[in-house]
């Protein structure tokens, strides 16, 4: 009978002894994803990163970060710039960037994603700040490349790659939108006019050689006006006035050509 007590106060004391391994195995091992990257310090001391898979860790000696590789998107408030010509307009943008050095990306910059946002804030003021109205409206690639690399440059020191940066909408002034529309209507008004007036010169031109052709082809001319008597008569017209010097069998067939059209009807 004795037995039992002892094997009870065995497992008694054998069971925190195992839940205690328990949590410091927990504590130990480690998994990060494909996606992320564990940045780790030992007493203060960088060791490096690790990942992805599983490692294990020192408890209450090594602490880690862990860093997000993948491609991040950050949506810039709306800026309200002055442009070059001093209008103003209110500019929003999507900024595209990865970390591709996650140690830098913990020990050169305290918190990367709020520097990035802030200074794709100001990088944007600046650039919009030095262009006109007209190129930022046109130019949207340039000035998209433009502030990628800028923004490029200035976060490569923090293991930061910007990928692409995209203005997604300009604001302007409501003021600055119906002259923009006056200016669009006089412009498509100026452009009719013009092909308008090109259509004029191109058909007195045509009209010219006409005139020149019929002048030294007399016969051709007659050929044209029993043309056009036939369309006249075709429309139904009964009375037909031709010119006096007309030859009378051009008269005749005109005759002919009403008379037609009466019995007809």
């Amino acid at each position: 009978m004795p037995v039992v007590p002892s094997v009870v106060g065995r497992l008694t004391a054998i069971i925190p002894i195992i839940v205690i391994l328990i949590i410091l195995l927990s504590m130990m091992i480690k998994i990060v994803r494909e996606y992320e990257r564990a940045v780790i310090f030992r007493l203060g001391r960088l060791i490096g990163a690790k990942g992805p898979g599983l490692f294990i860790i020192i408890p209450f000696v090594d602490s880690l970060v862990k860093v997000d590789l993948r491609v991040v998107a950050v949506d810039v408030p709306q800026q309200t710039i002055i442009t070059k010509d001093n209008v103003t307009v209110g500019v929003d943008a999507v900024v595209y960037y990865k970390v591709v050095d996650p140690v830098k990306a913990v020990i050169s910059v305290e918190n990367y994603h709020y520097a990035v946002m802030m200074l794709s804030q100001t990088t944007l003021r600046d650039v919009i700040g030095q262009v006109e109205l007209d190129d930022l409206l046109s130019r949207r690639e340039e000035l998209n490349k433009r502030l990628q690399r800028i923004i490029d440059e200035l976060t490569d020191p923090w293991g930061i790659k910007v990928t692409a940066v995209t203005l997604k909408e300009v604001r302007l002034p409501e003021t600055m939108t119906r002259a923009m529309a006056k200016q669009a209507e006089a412009e498509r008004f100026r452009r009719a006019r013009i092909i308008e007036a090109e259509g004029e010169r191109q058909a007195a031109a045509i009209m010219a050689q006409a005139a020149e052709f019929y002048e030294k082809h007399p016969m051709a001319m007659r050929l044209r006006e029993l043309q056009t008597l036939i369309e006249i008569a075709r429309e139904k017209n009964l009375i037909v006035v031709t010119p006096e010097s007309t030859h009378s069998n051009v008269i005749g067939t005109a005759i002919g050509v009403t008379k037609a059209v009466e019995e007809k009807k």
